[in-house]
């Protein structure tokens, strides 16, 4: 194992976002959001566990391939987050075209990854603008209904831009045995499970109306 606090994080991740699928799938009301909140932890579930065969060196003959399907899946994470926003409006037109652009865009962006570029800049152009829409609108939603779900959800976000920003920046514990790499997954770790608090809220919230 080249990376084993990296490698662990990512296999925590993994299992984590796994679980909550799991839990959303069983115990919530089925539907499109929770279709897309499940598709969202999912995703980044198995970019997290492509990275651990990644950062473990369990695929140096096929991390090309294994790279491709992580930023396949991180564009799946960027269509949920982008209909996961466009379940949650209220204003059911620009929930429709949102929900359009979003997989025409999805739809492209693979073309671009396939056929243009593997780039991880690819990637972060992609995701950023989903996950910054649907922090808007968790904190409009926090604002006009006073509810825990939106609330947690924009926190949650809010974490993940601060933990890539610890990524960025390489802030680490230790340089060895907990990297800026480990430290952003456990910063993930903790958004992730704000994130599976607001699709709990907003699951039922939504399953009531």
């Amino acid at each position: 194992m080249t990376e084993p606090d990296v490698t662990l994080t990512d296999v925590g991740l993994a299992i984590e976002c796994g679980l909550f699928a799991v839990l959303i799938m069983r115990r919530w009301p089925r539907g499109p959001l929770s279709l897309w909140f499940v598709a969202f932890f999912a995703s980044i579930g198995t970019a997290a566990l492509a990275g651990a065969v990644v950062h473990g060196g369990f695929a140096r003959d096929a991390t090309s391939i294994v790279w491709l399907v992580t930023l396949i899946v991180l564009g799946v994470a960027a269509l949920a987050a982008w209909r996961i926003t466009a379940a949650v409006l209220d204003d059911t037109t620009t929930g429709r075209w949102l929900a359009r652009f979003a997989t025409i865009e999805f739809f492209v962006y693979c073309g671009v990854v396939l056929f243009v570029t593997r780039s991880f800049t690819a990637a972060i152009v992609n995701y950023v603008p989903a996950l910054a829409v649907l922090f808007i609108v968790f904190v409009r939603e926090s604002r006009r209904h006073r509810t825990a779900g939106p609330r947690w959800g924009a926190t949650s976000l809010a974490l993940m831009f601060v933990g890539s920003v610890v990524q960025l920046r390489r802030v680490a514990v230790h340089p060895i045995y907990f990297n800026h790499n480990a430290l952003y997954h456990a910063i993930e770790a903790i958004a992730l499970l704000f994130m599976f608090g607001a699709a709990r809220q907003v699951i039922a919230t939504r399953a009531r109306q």
